[in-house]
């Protein structure tokens, strides 16, 4: 979408917020023993009780009110009987609707004890989402998203899953602009205009460069034994820095 108005902007941020507190609350019960099924209970009845509506089984009937995918799993995980271990990497992955406006936001994390590659994967992850935002304005092409993305990951030394792309959010939970890369495009001409609504999601990966069809119709796997960290922000584009919708 394309906000028109202060009243966009705040039903935005209204649901923006609840997505991201949504995320912080299961990520603190994230523990040993804990099954993902418990996990996403946990998410649903915090997002019920501030009147927000899981985007995935509204639009898609997703089995689940969020996503949580563990390891090899990289998006789109099922909440189940999946038993959370020592040294997971688990990704949450939270999208809600509240008043007509919609949010999405992810973040991946390590459980404790872990391996110190886990969390630098992660903190990686986030911290080049974060040197995407700050590089977006009106103006900018959009293929400047992969570009940024591809860049830091082969500085970090990761790969990209190169089939998962950012998209445009607002109104629905996937709209224009579609398919934003998340390597560089020459042939991608489009440019972000002031007010335009999307997400902001790099999949950083220690191995495979994409993910495969899922088995169970959902979730998507890398297909070797690479680990794989998301962050993923809701922002607004303006003539300065990106509001981003889904911070606390």
């Amino acid at each position: 979408m394309t906000v028109g108005s202060q009243n966009d902007i705040d039903g935005l941020k209204e649901i923006g917020k609840i997505v991201a507190l949504t995320i912080n609350e299961m990520k603190s019960h994230a523990r040993v023993g804990i099954t993902t099924k418990e996990l996403d209970d946990i998410g649903g009845q915090f997002l019920k009780r501030h009147g927000a509506v899981p985007a995935p089984k509204s639009i898609y009937n997703f089995p689940g009110n969020t996503c949580i995918s563990v390891n090899q799993e990289v998006a789109h995980g099922i909440p189940g009987n999946r038993i959370i271990q020592p040294g997971d990497l688990v990704n949450i992955d939270v999208s809600a609707e509240l008043g007509g406006y919609y949010a999405d936001a992810g973040h991946s994390f390590p459980i404790y004890p872990y391996k110190p590659s886990l969390m630098r994967l992660c903190q990686y992850t986030h911290n080049t989402m974060m040197k995407v935002i700050s590089s977006l304005k009106h103006g900018v092409k959009l293929n400047e998203v992969g570009r940024i993305i591809e860049s830091e990951a082969k500085k970090g030394g990761y790969n990209v899953i190169k089939n998962l792309c950012s998209h445009g959010v607002g109104k629905s939970l996937h709209e224009a602009p579609t398919e934003i890369l998340p390597v560089y495009n020459k042939h991608d001409k489009r440019v972000l205009k002031e007010g335009v609504v999307i997400t902001i999601e790099p999949f950083l990966s220690t191995g495979a460069g994409y993910v495969v069809d899922p088995t169970d119709g959902w979730t998507l796997c890398v297909p070797d034994n690479s680990f794989v960290a998301q962050h993923e922000h809701t922002i607004i584009i303006t003539k300065n820095q990106p509001i981003i919708v889904t911070a606390v």
